[in-house]
C-alpha cells in the first residue's frame, strides 16, 4: 500500500489553503510520514483526507484536528462562509447572529473565526464568548430576534472531538432541506484562505445572559427551598451558571463535586463526559452520600441534559431518563391551569407521558428523535423529553434541551415533596400504580466501523425477528422517514436506530406491567421481563 498521487495532492492543496499554521504543521508532518512509507500514517492521512464532515441538522462534530475530515479553524471557517451564504439566500443578510461556545479543545478559536466570518460578511453578532452552556445562546436567538444562533460545542462527545451547532431563527435546531442547503453552500465555499474575516473585539453580552437566568428562577412552581443539592458539571461549563440560576430561585445549599466544578477539556475523571455512562457519576453519588444530599445532579459538558440521583434504599442511584421525564412532565402538567397543554416525547422514550397526560386531559405527541422535533410537536407546548436525559420545561423561552432550568424545576419539585414529607421515588411508585409499571433500557452497540451499522440495520430489515424473548412481535419500517426499526407486542415495544451522534447501534426497550394492588411483584415480574428482553435483542444485534 503506498500514497496515491491524488491523496498526496489533495492534502497539498488543503495545507497551502489552511489559514492555521499550527495545523498546516500538523498535517504536514502525517503527510511526509506516509511519503516516507508508514503504513501507518498513510492510514491516518486517508482517514483525514476521506472527505467533508457531513453537516446534519445537529450541525458538524468530529475530532480535533488538521484536515477535511476533522475540526478544525479552516473547516469552521468555510462552514460559516456557508451558513452565512444560506441566511442572505433566506433574506436576512445583514442579521443578528449569536455566537456561543464551550471550553472544549479548539473551542476559543472556533469562536473568533466564526465572529470574524460572519462580521466580514455583513452581520450584526451578539457574543457569548464565556464559556457558556448551549441552552443560553438557545435562549439568546428568541430573546434577540436573531436570524440565528450557532454554538461551538461537542455536548457529551468524547473529549478529542468539538463541534458546530446552528439555531434557526425561531431559536429550533435546523431540520431539512436546510441542512442539505448549508452543505451544499460549504461545497461550494472557497478555500479557507480567501474567505474574508474581520477581527472585532471579544466581549460576552452579560445582559442576554442575565435574562436567562432571570427567565430561569421564574420557573419553580412551589415556596420551599430546603434542599441540600450536590452538582456535577463533569469538566464543562455548567457548574457556575447552575449555581447562580438555582440561586436566583432560592436554592443556595448546592455544592459543586470538586474534583469536576472547572472546565477542563481533558475531561480527566471520566472515560465518557456523558452522565448516562457506566461510572460518570459515581464521584457525584460519592458526594452526594457523604454530605447528607437531598439530590444529586449531573449535567453534561455543555449543561444541555441534565440527569437527577437519588437514595434508593439507602444507596445512591441515578435516576433513568425516562424516570426523570416522567417525573417533570407530571409536576408541570399538576401545577397547570389549562388542560390543553401538549407534551411531547420521542418515539424511544417510555410511553408513560401519554398516560399521564391523559389522566390530567393534557394532549400528547411523539415525535422522531431530537429535540429538533419534539420542540415542532404542535401548539401549546409545556414540556418535552427525550430518553437521552434532555429536558425542556420552558419550551416557549428556550427550544432545545436545557439541564439548568430542568435543575431549577427538580430542585423545586424535590423541596415541594421534601416539605411533605415525600421524594422523587415516592412519586414514581403513585405513577406506577396508576399507570403500570414502565420500565426502559438499553442495548448499545459502539462500533468502529461505521458500515457496520448499515449493515445490521439491513439484515432486521430483510429477516425481523417474528418473536422477542417469548413475545409475539409485528414490525414497523419507518423508513423513508427516518432509519427506525420498531417491534411491539403485548407490555412490550423495541426500537433500534442508528446514534444521531456517536458510532453506535442502540435498541430502546420497554416493558410494561400492569399493577393489581401489589407493586413490588409487579415490579419484580417487569424486571424479569425486560432482562429477558435484554438478553434477547443482545444476541440479535451480536452486542
Amino acid at each position: 500500500m503506498s500514497l496515491s498521487s491524488t491523496l498526496r495532492d489533495k492534502t497539498f492543496r488543503w495545507i497551502a489553503d489552511d489559514v492555521d499554521p499550527d495545523a498546516r504543521t500538523e498535517l504536514q508532518q502525517v503527510l511526509a510520514r506516509a511519503m516516507g512509507g508508514a503504513p501507518e500514517a498513510l492510514v491516518e492521512l486517508e482517514d483525514r483526507m476521506a472527505g467533508p464532515l457531513t453537516f446534519g441538522t445537529a450541525g458538524l462534530r468530529g475530532p480535533v484536528r488538521a484536515g477535511i475530515n476533522g475540526m478544525n479553524r479552516s473547516v469552521v471557517v468555510r462552514t460559516t462562509y456557508g451558513v452565512a451564504s444560506w441566511l442572505v439566500h433566506k433574506g436576512h443578510a445583514g442579521g443578528l447572529v449569536v455566537v456561543g461556545r464551550d471550553a472544549r479543545n479548539g473551542s476559543a478559536a472556533f469562536f473568533r473565526d466564526v465572529v470574524a466570518v460572519l462580521t466580514a460578511a455583513g452581520f450584526q453578532v451578539c457574543q457569548l464568548d464565556g464559556p457558556l452552556p448551549t441552552p443560553i445562546t438557545a435562549f439568546a436567538v428568541r430573546h434577540l430576534g436573531a436570524v440565528a444562533g450557532i454554538q461551538i460545542t461537542a455536548s457529551h462527545n468524547p473529549p478529542a472531538d468539538n463541534g458546530y451547532k446552528l439555531y434557526d431563527a425561531d431559536g429550533t435546531q435546523i431540520v431539512p432541506p436546510d441542512d442539505r442547503l448549508i452543505e451544499a453552500a460549504i461545497r461550494d465555499a472557497p478555500a479557507a484562505v480567501s474567505i474574508p474575516r474581520t477581527e472585532i473585539p471579544l466581549e460576552t453580552r452579560q445582559d442576554v445572559v442575565d435574562a436567562y437566568f432571570a427567565r430561569a428562577a421564574t420557573l419553580p412552581r412551589g415556596v420551599s427551598r430546603d434542599l441540600k443539592v450536590v452538582l456535577t458539571p463533569m469538566h464543562g461549563v455548567g457548574g457556575q451558571p447552575a449555581l447562580e440560576a438555582l440561586r436566583l430561585a432560592g436554592f443556595t445549599d448546592v455544592s459543586l463535586v470538586s474534583a469536576q466544578a472547572d472546565p477542563d477539556p481533558a475531561f480527566p475523571t471520566v472515560t465518557f463526559p456523558n452522565p448516562e455512562e457506566p461510572g460518570a457519576s459515581d464521584l457525584l453519588l460519592a458526594a452526594a452520600d457523604s454530605l447528607g444530599a437531598d439530590l444529586a445532579i449531573a449535567l453534561d459538558p455543555d449543561a444541555d441534559r441534565c440527569a437527577l440521583g437519588v437514595r434508593d434504599n439507602g444507596t445512591w442511584r441515578m435516576l433513568r431518563g425516562d424516570e426523570t421525564g416522567a417525573l417533570l412532565g407530571n409536576y408541570i402538567l399538576s401545577t397547570l391551569g389549562t388542560p390543553d397543554a401538549l407534551v411531547a416525547t420521542t418515539i424511544v422514550s417510555s410511553s408513560l407521558l401519554g398516560s399521564i397526560a391523559s389522566a390530567y386531559g393534557a394532549r400528547y405527541a411523539e415525535t422522531l428523535t431530537g429535540f429538533k422535533w419534539l420542540v415542532r410537536a404542535g401548539d401549546g407546548l409545556v414540556f418535552a423529553y427525550e430518553e437521552a436525559l434532555g429536558n425542556s420545561v420552558d419550551p416557549s423561552y428556550v427550544r432545545d434541551k436545557d439541564g439548568i432550568s430542568a435543575a431549577v424545576v427538580a430542585c423545586d419539585l424535590a423541596a415541594s415533596l421534601k416539605a411533605s414529607g415525600r421524594n422523587l421515588l415516592d412519586v414514581l411508585d403513585e405513577l406506577a400504580v396508576a399507570h403500570g409499571v414502565h420500565l426502559t433500557d438499553q442495548v448499545s452497540l459502539r462500533v468502529t466501523e461505521l458500515p457496520l451499522i448499515g449493515r445490521l440495520m439491513a439484515q432486521l430489515r430483510s429477516a425481523p425477528p417474528g418473536e422477542i424473548a417469548g413475545v409475539s412481535v409485528t414490525s414497523e419500517d419507518l423508513l423513508p422517514e427516518a432509519d427506525v426499526l420498531r417491534f411491539t407486542g403485548p407490555g412490550l415495544r423495541v426500537v433500534v436506530r442508528p446514534s444521531g451522534t456517536e458510532p453506535k447501534l442502540k435498541a430502546y426497550l420497554e416493558v410494561v406491567e400492569p399493577v393489581s394492588g401489589d407493586l413490588p411483584a409487579a415490579r419484580s415480574a417487569a424486571q424479569t421481563r425486560l432482562a429477558e428482553v435484554r438478553t434477547a435483542v443482545s444476541e440479535l444485534l451480536g452486542a
